[in-house]
């Protein structure tokens, strides 16, 4: 069964409000797979973050990450657990638990890519990850990272040894 077509659109209208596109997702997927996969184009890595995003858990995962990034710039959150998140603390982690749950739809090559990307914040990660803005990415800097994963594990179980 595929996703609404409403969540799907809302979806896509928060991605492109927040400022990330098809194409920056579809270039950490090149940037993850392009040694393992001879010959690997832009358009297939494109495919590939477009199949992750048609599924409705992972739609779900961005509007929720999406939303409580919007929270955190409203000053919604209790006064304990605000800094927290607008800082992205490193133990704070249940932003990490939402990108997780994406990437475990595509096995455990997924969980290392997120790892390593997370790790190194390559293009648009590096931009969502940039601090003093009015903007809060704390939620949605790992959700495009599990993506990028996920696409990429995608990607490395459709191609043959």
């Amino acid at each position: 069964m595929t996703a609404s077509p409403p969540l799907r659109k809302a979806m896509f209208e928060l991605l492109d409000e927040r400022g990330v596109t098809i194409d920056d997702i579809s270039e950490l997927v090149y940037f993850l797979q392009h040694e393992y996969v001879p010959e690997l184009s832009m358009k297939t890595c494109r495919e590939n973050v477009q199949q992750v995003l048609y599924k409705r858990e992972i739609q779900h995962a961005v509007l929720t990450g999406i939303q409580m990034d919007m929270l955190c710039e409203q000053k919604q959150f209790l006064p304990s657990l605000q800094p927290i998140i607008e800082r992205d603390e490193g133990l704070y982690g249940i932003d990490e638990v939402i990108a997780l749950s994406i990437v475990n739809v595509y096995g455990s090559i997924g969980l290392t890519n997120f790892g390593y990307i997370d790790k190194l914040k390559p293009g648009i990660l590096k931009k969502l990850n940039e601090k003093g803005t009015k903007e809060c990415h704390t939620f949605l800097d790992d959700i495009i990272g599990a993506i990028a994963a996920a696409a990429s594990s995608r990607l490395a179980h459709s191609v043959e040894d």
